[in-house]
């Protein structure tokens, strides 16, 4: 090899570490001092040891006002490529605060579009950790033309591949719809924030004082707005969610789930499951204990777990097989669903159909959340989202009627009518349009006001009622419950459904696309 083409390798190589650098050791250090990773610290976290490839990493500016033409932005304040999690192909891009801020202008979101485009191309999950000042100011219109792209790649490849959003540092402005149309947010509490605007244009504009933390901080999003999946004290933890959350989901809407041979015991028989759950309707428990008992090992990861509490949602395995698991929590609300619950469930029931993961839902419900907030906030329009996105899904459908089901809700959930494919209830269930207590308020009510003891008759009533609907034979014998089963042998009867589903296919008329009601 000659000499002069040992000095272009070397060439290579300096520009290559001039770029690994970002913007230097002080900038650098002072990332660290935030408690904050670097791009390449958090892509070396997030991925399988020596597997990542980097993209594109010579691309520059070519803003020229406000003296951006006498500064350099080594990889354009982006790292973009791919790699391996578990061994299956990602591609990720991760914003480096050390590089203007980390903000998108014309050349940063050119590289992130392009590697959007390979993932939906290879039929694999895209990675977006965030970490950015916002629009790059200096550039103008064509860091918002930037987003513009972005956002659209967003949309048009929803439901193709697994997006994921990991929020890092700062996103503000135009820059969180990209994570909101995505399919899962992380966020790093303390750490990372997300609003359209900052606090000090909240305070310019209406008056009002409040910290970026208390505005758009992850307790806030994990909790009150919905906004963030998942949240984790540090970003080394956050980083383990994802590689956990991707191992439920498959690589894109074509392939199924991974599937994990089970080692453990067969655990068909859950004699645990009669204390669980008490028969009376108005006793407490939390159903995240029935949902730890019945999946793998106990490992199920809930999605959104501090928002809309009355409703749990997550992942587990049953026998290998990913499942989305969906569950009333008696312990909140009674479980009733209402309008953030509402929003969560048809999101998520949305999210485990594009990605061919069947759906499992335990049923405890007494109704839709009265109160005249719920229904000023347009409880109508939320809770019809979840009638529609169970009907509109062609996964696998089963659900466990464990006591209660009353009313629009028990429609709502899964029943047969909406395309459930399996419906077992439990002999305590309860499956009536509503409660035994209001139904014989209602329809005995001249007997019990006219009879000489009230009480006596409306408890006598309420039996009556109980006995002859408020049970799981009635809709048994009417085709809506296939089988009323003992509670210890609900994992065995969900095992034998996932393995009498493993074929199945159904479609829905062709239309441009459905309106759901938003």
């Amino acid at each position: 090899m000659s000499e002069e083409m040992y000095q272009k390798i070397d060439e290579m190589y300096e520009r290559k570490r001039k770029i690994e650098l970002g913007g230097g050791d002080k900038r650098i250090e002072a990332q660290h001092h935030r408690g904050k990773l670097t791009a390449r610290e958090r892509i070396d976290i997030l991925l399988d040891r020596g597997t990542f490839v980097e993209l594109n990493p010579f691309v520059k500016h070519r803003a020229t006002n406000f003296g951006m033409d006498q500064l350099e932005g080594p990889g354009e304040g982006v790292v973009t490529g791919y790699g391996k999690i578990e061994g299956r192909l990602v591609y990720v891009f991760a914003q480096d605060f050390t590089v203007f801020g980390g903000a998108l202008g014309e050349m940063h979101a050119k590289k992130i579009v392009s590697v959007m485009d390979l993932a939906a191309k290879n039929g694999a999950p895209v990675i977006g950790l965030n970490d950015s000042g916002g629009a790059r100011i200096q550039e103008g219109v064509v860091s918002l033309d930037g987003y513009g792209h972005i956002f659209y790649r967003n949309s048009i490849y929803s439901g193709v591949i697994p997006q994921i959003s990991v929020i890092l540092g700062p996103c503000a402005g135009g820059a969180v719809y990209s994570p909101a149309i995505t399919d899962f947010v992380f966020m790093v509490e303390k750490t990372s924030q997300m609003f359209i605007t900052g606090p000090k244009v909240i305070e310019t504009v209406t008056g009002e004082k409040i910290s970026s933390e208390d505005l758009g901080g992850a307790s806030v999003h994990s909790a009150i707005s919905g906004n963030a999946h998942f949240s984790a004290p540090t970003e080394p933890e956050v980083l383990e969610q994802v590689r956990t959350l991707l191992g439920f989901l498959p690589q894109n809407y074509r392939e199924a789930p991974p599937r994990i041979p089970y080692q453990g015991e067969a655990g068909d028989w859950l004699e645990e499951m009669i204390e669980l759950v008490p028969v009376a309707g108005t006793k407490v428990y939390d159903v995240k204990n029935v949902l730890k008992l019945i999946v793998d090992d106990g490992n199920f990861l809930e999605v959104q777990p501090n928002f809309a509490r009355n409703i749990v949602v997550g992942f587990g395995r049953i026998d290998g097989q990913s499942v989305g698991l969906i569950a009333n929590q008696p312990k909140v609300m009674a479980g009733g669903l209402d309008i953030d619950s509402s929003d969560k469930l048809a999101r998520f029931i949305r999210t485990c159909d594009a990605f061919n993961i069947p759906l499992i839902t335990f049923v405890d419900v007494t109704g839709f959340f009265p109160g005249i907030n719920q229904e000023h906030g347009g409880i109508i329009r939320h809770g019809a989202k979840i009638l529609y996105a169970y009907s509109e899904a062609t996964v696998p459908k089963i659900s466990v009627i464990t006591r209660k089901a009353y009313g629009g809700a028990y429609v709502a959930l899964n029943s047969k009518a909406i395309g459930a494919d399996v419906v077992y209830a439990w002999p305590n269930a309860e499956i009536a349009v509503m409660g035994p207590e209001g139904a014989a308020n209602i329809i005995f009510a001249r007997e019990i006001e006219q009879s000489d003891n009230p009480a006596a008759v409306r408890q006598a009533k309420i039996a009556e009622y109980r006995e002859k609907f408020a049970n799981p034979y009635v809709a048994a014998e009417h085709g809506m419950v296939d089988d009323v089963i003992d509670p210890r042998e609900t994992r065995k009867h969900l095992k034998q459904s996932l393995e009498m589903l493993a074929g199945k296919q159904e479609s829905r008329p062709a239309k441009k696309h459905g309106n759901i009601p938003l």
